[in-house]
């Protein structure tokens, strides 16, 4: 029975690692994948998922206000798919969450989603949030902060080096912005403010 799957955690715990190697489990095995990931984050080249280890396959990419359900069934009518994976799914919109469950349970497609739960501030992705409340099953794909404990969240920093603490949910970037951290740390280089 297929289902919809949310494997999440914060920046550089390979998500994308983990999510070739499962897409090549089926491939070796004579099964074909759907890759999908976000238009906008062109880091690795546009319709390209990669890894920081240098592996990375070509994949579709899905924008706002795009139809998933439709992407999906369009696939299948060029041959079977055995599963589908989208990267970068904090950037789904609620809606497009939706049309992956809809794709699991009319198409009988399993679908693995990898993505961020949290944005610098703490906050839920809308997709991180929808994915929350509909996935099947919610696996963490773990790293760990510079003291050793699970890191759970991430600061942006800006062009100075400084901890950002404002600014917009989204802004494409890799280890040169982003750094993983456990929520006391988190706390620390934020100043512990609420956010």
């Amino acid at each position: 029975m297929a289902k919809l799957y949310f494997n999440y955690s914060t920046m550089n715990a390979g998500k994308s690692t983990v999510l070739l190697q499962a897409s090549h489990n089926y491939v070796e095995r004579g099964m074909q994948t759907y890759l999908m990931t976000a238009q906008f984050d062109n880091r690795a080249g546009q319709g390209r998922i990669a890894s920081r280890i240098g592996i990375g396959e070509a994949a579709d990419t899905f924008a706002p206000g795009e139809d998933l359900l439709a992407k999906i069934t369009a696939r299948l009518a060029h041959g079977p798919c055995a599963c589908v994976f989208i990267d970068e799914a904090q950037f789904l919109e609620r809606d497009q969450v939706w049309q992956l469950a809809r794709a699991v349970d009319d198409l009988n497609v399993p679908v693995m989603c990898f993505g961020l739960r949290v944005d610098f501030l703490g906050h839920l992705f809308p997709g991180s949030a929808a994915l929350l409340a509909l996935a099947d099953e919610m696996r963490e794909v773990r790293t760990i902060c510079h003291c050793g404990k699970k890191a759970t969240m991430v600061v942006r920093k800006g062009p100075d080096g400084t901890v950002l603490t404002s600014g917009d949910q989204v802004s494409i970037g890799g280890n040169d912005r982003y750094v993983s951290l456990c929520r006391k740390h988190w706390r620390e280089a934020v100043g512990d403010r609420t956010p």
